[in-house]
């Protein structure tokens, strides 16, 4: 076991250890002798004392109450020189992380990727709360307080979804975040290690298929009521207000500019051509897009402006 930690497993803390023995090596011996064996060796320090510290807040008595988003900037791939923003959505009642994933930059995209994760497959929450990043909130004076009358596209989203937004003004409002990326960051390097990532992708699979159903059975908790404030998204609403919209208007040659790509409006029975009328688009996660006119859906494309109606005629 000695053996073991000094070429496979050095800096785990023990309780990450003797899981990886259990899991890995068939180990039978329990934690508290894997533990003093460990300090008496001096492998592993024993832990300091902590210092008394306020009294945390109460969790939210129900899952789906209030859930967290957060990200947090991290040589989170062993071996990649890049740092990566890991996007967390987890449970205020439970801390259970209901949604993980690594990006190269958190924003407004990742921000409605990691909601509409917990949506399909949970339902609609009532409350979400973040920090002040400037895609989660527009503050008109740096440090003062954010803008209830600006909303930002996450803003936006929420409002029409009925979750209240609430903002952090402080890291140690985000408790339950903090903590939960603190055994992160200690974590999930030395697993994605272990299982053998090198890419972003592959982490991504891995977190989602193996490590977080481990990591949400060692460390969420109970809800204090067993009931699920979750209501879910019948209609599917969700992926057509967790989307960036914004409108423009139609060229005379019945084409839509959208950062820098041309999409054309192809034909319908709705009207001969939509030159000058104003459309919103719609910018989803995955950079596909979509044209609408009021209700009516008049197009879809892929990240390149493509309409997915051409790709449908050529593969037919």
């Amino acid at each position: 076991m000695l053996g073991l930690y000094e070429e496979r497993y050095s800096g785990f803390t023990v309780k990450h250890f003797h899981e990886q023995l259990v899991k890995r090596h068939g180990y039978k011996l329990g934690y508290t002798v894997t533990r003093l064996a460990l300090h008496r060796s001096g492998l592993v320090k024993p832990a300091p004392r902590r210092s008394a510290h306020r009294k945390k807040r109460p969790r939210r008595a129900m899952v789906g109450m209030m859930l967290h988003q957060d990200a947090s900037r991290f040589a989170w791939i062993p071996g990649d020189p890049l740092q990566y923003d890991l996007v967390v959505t987890l449970d205020d009642a439970t801390s259970e992380i209901y949604s993980a994933f690594l990006v190269e930059e958190e924003g407004t995209a990742s921000t409605f990727r990691g909601l509409d994760e917990v949506i399909v497959r949970l339902g609609l929450f009532c409350e979400l709360y973040t920090d002040r990043g400037s895609h989660y909130f527009y503050t008109p004076k740096a440090g003062e307080a954010v803008s209830r009358s600006i909303q930002t596209q996450v803003g936006r989203a929420l409002a029409q979804l009925g979750i209240r937004h609430i903002a952090a003004y402080s890291p140690e409002a985000r408790g339950r975040s903090e903590r939960a990326f603190r055994t992160l960051q200690d974590r999930l390097p030395k697993e994605l290690a272990l299982a053998g990532m090198t890419t972003i992708e592959a982490a991504n699979r891995f977190i989602t298929e193996q490590y977080l159903p481990e990591h949400n059975a060692n460390f969420a908790v109970a809800a204090t009521e067993p009931a699920s404030a979750f209501v879910p998204d019948r209609a599917r609403q969700a992926r057509e207000i967790l989307c960036i919209q914004e409108e423009r208007r139609v060229g005379n040659d019945n084409t839509v500019k959208w950062k820098g790509l041309t999409m054309q409006i192809p034909a319908t029975p709705l009207r001969p051509h939509f030159a000058r009328a104003t459309v919103r688009v719609h910018e989803y996660p995955d950079g596909s897009l979509a044209v609408f006119h009021g209700p009516h859906r008049l197009a879809d494309y892929d990240s390149d402006g493509v309409s997915r109606d051409n790709d449908a005629k050529l593969a037919a």
